[in-house]
């Protein structure tokens, strides 16, 4: 029954998409009205710009600004579905590289919806910036995007600065959930790849990263954590909520219980959104997180 409404879907899709002319518009700028957007970074940078009204669909990872929770979801950006994509009749599917199952994939492209990733990477504040002028171009917003990149600049000074208070320089470990393995990771010092930006904001914060390898890890050895005893734990907020909220589940985790943070008890939620990559906030960001690592 499954597939046979999968291929009701299909056929619907592509022969709405031939009788009104969709797919044959260039993906090169914001004339496609119906957008599902399948990155948390794409979807922070298009309602800063004011771009939202085209946006029918966005994936589960996406959970900034608060009102984007008002869109509808068409799944996590790895276990996507094409009948959610699809029952959405989307002109053009934007997305960062970062999504699955290869078969959807497939399926989206043997029916010629539009796809599209942008050439900027949010690997760093300049490339975030790239980023949002790039997109600000897409979407005809070049003045605000302009506006963005300045806030940005100037919020990363300004919080720089009030981080210079602080003489402490705790040694923060940081805790995230993979929802598409299903496991808790730690995260390392990055240096490229998963965990580079969670990396440079606790520096930037004014504190120092417990575990020194590259990107992330299983959390499955206590040693990783007990031999790194952290003086601050950090839980991104699927992984803690999915422990209860409790403090106490977390220190239930492989080697937590015996750290530092699990003794005088600084074990703290925090938003995916704020610590693990970069966005317009950014600047502002540096100093949510500083108020916590630094909280005792």
């Amino acid at each position: 029954m499954k597939r046979i409404l999968l291929i009701a879907l299909l056929s619907a899709s592509f022969i709405s998409a031939i009788s009104c002319g969709r797919f044959s518009n260039p993906v090169n700028d914001a004339k496609a009205e119906r957008l599902v957007v399948i990155s948390p970074i794409y979807n922070e940078i298009i309602w800063a710009l004011g771009a939202q009204s085209a946006v029918v669909g966005v994936d589960l990872s996406s959970t900034y600004p608060p009102e984007i929770k008002n869109a509808q979801t068409i799944g996590y950006h790895r276990a996507l579905s094409a009948e959610g994509i699809l029952s959405l009749h989307p002109t053009a599917v934007l997305h960062d590289g970062n999504i699955g199952p290869p078969q959807v994939v497939e399926q989206l492209k043997s029916l010629n919806i539009p796809m599209k990733t942008f050439t900027a990477k949010n690997d760093s504040i300049e490339g975030t910036k790239a980023l949002i002028r790039e997109m600000g171009a897409y979407f005809h917003k070049e003045d605000r995007a302009e506006e963005l990149c300045r806030t940005l600049d100037a919020q990363i000074a300004a919080s720089l600065e009030r981080v210079k208070q602080y003489t402490d320089h705790p040694k923060v470990a940081v805790i995230h959930f993979g929802r598409a393995s299903n496991i808790y990771l730690i995260v390392g010092k990055g240096g490229g790849g998963d965990g580079g930006a969670a990396s440079q904001m606790i520096e930037w914060a004014g504190g120092e990263m417990a575990i020194n390898s590259t990107g992330m890890q299983r959390m499955e050895s206590p040693e990783i954590i007990a031999q790194a005893n952290p003086d601050v734990i950090l839980i991104t907020d699927y992984g803690f909520d999915r422990l209860g909220g409790s403090i106490d589940q977390v220190k239930a985790l492989p080697g937590v219980a015996t750290s530092n943070a699990a003794k005088t008890n600084r074990i703290y939620r925090v938003e995916e959104n704020v610590l693990m990559y970069f966005s317009p906030r950014s600047g502002e960001n540096i100093g949510k997180v500083a108020a916590r690592i630094h909280q005792k």
